[in-house]
C-alpha cells in the first residue's frame, strides 16, 4: 500500500474526538465529485452560457462539513455554471483546509483550437492540482453536435476533440466523461487511440437514460484498462426513489466488469445529513464486496489515480 494511503487509513480508523461523527466508514475517504458555488456573484459571476443557475454552495460551508466528516481529500469538479472561467476553482485551491487537500477538474470547449494551449496554461498555473478535463455529452444522440453556446455536446468524432484528449494525455490529466449510454461507442473509439489516458465515467454512466443494449456498450468500456467508473449520481440510473434498490444489480455488474480497483466514490454530500445518507447507500450497494475492496473504492483508488 502507498505510504500516504497507509497513513490516511490509520488516521481515519482512529477513535473520533468528542462531537465528531461516529458513522464515518473506516479508511481513507476521498470525495471525487463535488461542485462548489460562491455566494459572491459579483466576484465570481455565473457565466452567460450557464445551462442552469445554481444555489450557493460556498467553500466556507463545505470546509465545515469536511471537518465534521473527516474527509481526507476532495476533487472539485469545476461546474458548468462557470463554464471556462476557473477563478472560483483557483480560490478554493488557495483556501484549502490543508496543503494538497483539493484537486480539481477543468472545463474548456474541447473542439476550440485554443483549448490545448489554454488547458496547458491552467495546469502550469496550478501545478499538480488539475487532474482532468471534463466533457459533457448528454443530449439526444440523434441530434447534431453543438458547435457553440454552452460547453457541452460537442462532436466526439471531431479531430479537434482528439487533439484536446491528446493534450490532456500529454499534461498527465484524465478525461472525465459526463454522458448518457448512447455515446459509449464514441468514447471507446477515442479512448482506444489513447490507451494510457485515464477516462473517468461519471454517475454510473446514467444507465436509466439509455437502453439495455446501449448500457452493454458502457460496460464494455471496462475492456480498456485505463477506464474507471464513478459511483455517484445514483438517481440517474434508477427509476425509483432513494435508496434506489433497482440499481443494486447494476452495481454488481459494474463491479464484475471494472473490478474493485477501477471504481471511485463521489458525491458524499455537503452536510452531515447528506453524508449519512450517502454512506448508507454506499454500504448497501457494495454489501457484497469485501471490506478491503470497499476501502479501495472509498478512497484508495482515488489516492493512486490522482496522486493525492
Amino acid at each position: 500500500m502507498h505510504g500516504i494511503a497507509r497513513r490516511h487509513l490509520l488516521m481515519a480508523a482512529a477513535v473520533p474526538a468528542p462531537g465528531q461523527v461516529t458513522f464515518r466508514p473506516p479508511g481513507t475517504l476521498v470525495d471525487t465529485h463535488v461542485h462548489l458555488f460562491s455566494s459572491d456573484r459579483a466576484r465570481f459571476p455565473v457565466h452567460a452560457n450557464s445551462p442552469y443557475t445554481p444555489a450557493p454552495e460556498p467553500l466556507e460551508k463545505y470546509l465545515e462539513f469536511v471537518r465534521q466528516a473527516r474527509l481526507d481529500h476532495t476533487i472539485i469538479v469545476h461546474p458548468e455554471p462557470y463554464q471556462d472561467d476557473h477563478r472560483y476553482l483557483a480560490y478554493c485551491l488557495e483556501h484549502e483546509p490543508s496543503r494538497g487537500f483539493f484537486k480539481g477538474t477543468c472545463l474548456f470547449d474541447p473542439i476550440h483550437p485554443a483549448t490545448p494551449a489554454r488547458m496547458e496554461a491552467l495546469v502550469r498555473k496550478h501545478p499538480g492540482r488539475i487532474v482532468a478535463l471534463r466533457v459533457h455529452e448528454t443530449q439526444d444522440a440523434k441530434l447534431p453536435p453543438t458547435t457553440a453556446g454552452p460547453i457541452r455536446d460537442r462532436d466526439l468524432n471531431s479531430p479537434a476533440m482528439l487533439a484536446a484528449w491528446s493534450k490532456a494525455h500529454d499534461l498527465g490529466l484524465a478525461i472525465q466523461m459526463h454522458f448518457i449510454p448512447a455515446y459509449a461507442p464514441l468514447i471507446r473509439a477515442l479512448a482506444g487511440q489513447l490507451r494510457a489516458l485515464p477516462v473517468l465515467l461519471d454517475h454510473l454512466g446514467r444507465a436509466a437514460q439509455g437502453t439495455p443494449a446501449q448500457y452493454e456498450d458502457v460496460l464494455r468500456l471496462a475492456d480498456l484498462p485505463r477506464v474507471f467508473m464513478k459511483f455517484s449520481g445514483v438517481s440517474y440510473s434508477s427509476s425509483q426513489k432513494s435508496p434506489f434498490r433497482d440499481v443494486q444489480p447494476l452495481v454488481r455488474r459494474i463491479y464484475q466488469a471494472f473490478g474493485p480497483g477501477r471504481i471511485l466514490w463521489g458525491g458524499l454530500g455537503m452536510d452531515m445529513t447528506q453524508f449519512r445518507r450517502q454512506v448508507d447507500l454506499f454500504e448497501q450497494m457494495f454489501a457484497f464486496a469485501s471490506e478491503a475492496a470497499r476501502a479501495r473504492i472509498r478512497g484508495l483508488n482515488a489516492v493512486g489515480l490522482f496522486g493525492l
